[in-house]
C-alpha cells in the first residue's frame, strides 16, 4: 500500500474511534461537548496516533492493538493546542485552517474544553488492555509523564519565559525535548507497549521518537517563516512577531535545514534493532522531513 493510502486508512481508523470515545455533541453540557468535538475534528494529520499504530505494527502487532492509547494521546495533544492558542498563551486565531476554539466558543469555554479533553484522555487510556510486559497502569503513567510539569507543561513554561530572550541552541533543544519530542516519543512507546515489545525494541523506538520529534520541530519552525498562512492552516510568521526562540532565529534557515536532515538520519539509524517491520516508520519519517505544512 502506498504511504498516502496507508496514512489515510490509519487516520480514518483513529477518527472513527475518537467519534465513539468522545461524548456525543448533544449530551449535556452540549456547548462543552460541541467544543470538544469541534477541536478534535478540526482536521490535522493525526501524526501522533498514526505513529502509535505504526509502532505497534513494527513490533509485530496489528495496528488496532494500539488504537485506544493512540486516541488518548491525540486527546492530550488537542488539549494542549486549545490552551496554547488562548490569548494568555500564544494568542492565535487560526488552527488547522479554522478559527481556534476560543474564537468560536469564547475564552472561558476554551479553557474548560482543554480541561475536559485532558481529563477524558486519561479515561480513555485507562481502557488500554495492557500486555504481559506492560500492564494497563504503565500506559496511564506514560501518558501522565508526557503531559506533566517536566515535559509538555514544563516545555510551555520555558517557551513562554523564553519569548523576547536570547536563548542558546541548547535552551531551544530543552524546550522542544519537553514538548514536541516528548509527545512523539510517547506515541511510539505506547504503540510498542501495546504490541508487548521487547525492551530492546522499546528502547529503539524511544530513540527514534526523540530524534524524530526534534526534527519535526525544526521543520515546523522553518515552515513558519517560509510558508503562508493559507498553506499552514495557522498564522504564519507568528513566532517571529512575538520574538519567540526558533531554530531559524538562532541557527539561520540553511543550518536549520541541515539540522532537520541530521536529526532525521539519526532517527532512521535508531530503527536498526526493529528490522524490516519498521518500513512504515521510515516512510513516515521521510515524509515528515519533506512536508510543506
Amino acid at each position: 500500500m502506498p504511504l498516502k493510502s496507508y496514512l489515510a486508512a490509519r487516520v480514518a481508523e483513529v477518527d472513527a474511534a475518537l467519534d465513539v470515545l468522545l461524548p456525543p455533541a448533544k449530551q449535556r453540557p452540549t456547548t462543552l461537548h460541541a467544543a470538544m468535538r469541534y477541536t478534535v475534528f478540526a482536521g490535522g494529520k493525526r501524526l501522533r496516533p498514526v505513529l502509535c499504530l505504526a509502532a505497534a505494527e513494527a513490533c509485530g502487532a496489528a495496528p488496532a492493538a494500539a488504537l485506544v492509547p493512540a486516541c488518548a494521546l491525540e486527546l492530550l495533544h488537542t488539549y494542549s493546542l486549545v490552551h496554547d492558542d488562548l490569548p494568555c498563551m500564544d494568542d492565535d486565531d487560526l488552527r488547522r485552517g479554522r478559527p481556534t476554539c476560543h474564537k468560536v466558543y469564547g475564552e472561558g469555554m476554551a479553557v474548560l474544553c482543554g480541561d475536559a479533553l485532558l481529563t477524558h484522555a486519561f479515561a480513555v487510556v485507562a481502557r488500554s488492555a495492557g500486555t504481559r510486559r506492560y500492564p494497563a497502569a504503565e500506559f496511564v503513567a506514560a501518558l501522565a509523564q508526557a503531559g506533566d510539569s517536566t515535559h509538555l507543561i514544563g516545555g510551555q513554561v520555558m517557551d513562554l519565559e523564553g519569548e523576547g530572550q536570547r536563548l542558546s541552541h541548547r535552551d531551544l533543544v530543552r524546550i522542544h525535548e519537553a514538548k514536541t519530542a516528548a509527545l512523539l516519543t510517547t506515541a511510539l512507546r505506547l504503540g510498542a507497549m501495546a504490541a508487548n515489545a521487547t525492551p530492546a525494541k522499546l528502547a529503539a523506538l524511544t530513540a527514534f521518537g526523540h530524534a524524530l520529534g526534534l526534527a519535526f520541530q525544526v521543520i515546523d519552525d522553518i515552515l513558519d517563516v517560509t510558508q503562508s498562512t493559507a498553506v499552514l492552516g495557522k498564522t504564519a510568521g507568528k513566532d517571529q512577531a512575538v520574538a519567540k526562540a526558533t531554530y531559524p532565529a538562532i541557527l539561520g534557515l540553511a543550518a536549520s535545514r541541515r539540522a532537520a536532515a541530521r536529526l532525521t538520519r539519526a532517527a532512521m539509524h535508531a530503527l536498526a534493532p526493529v528490522g524490516g517491520k519498521a518500513k512504515r516508520l521510515r516512510e513516515i519519517a521521510d515524509y515528515m522531513l519533506k512536508r510543506e505544512y
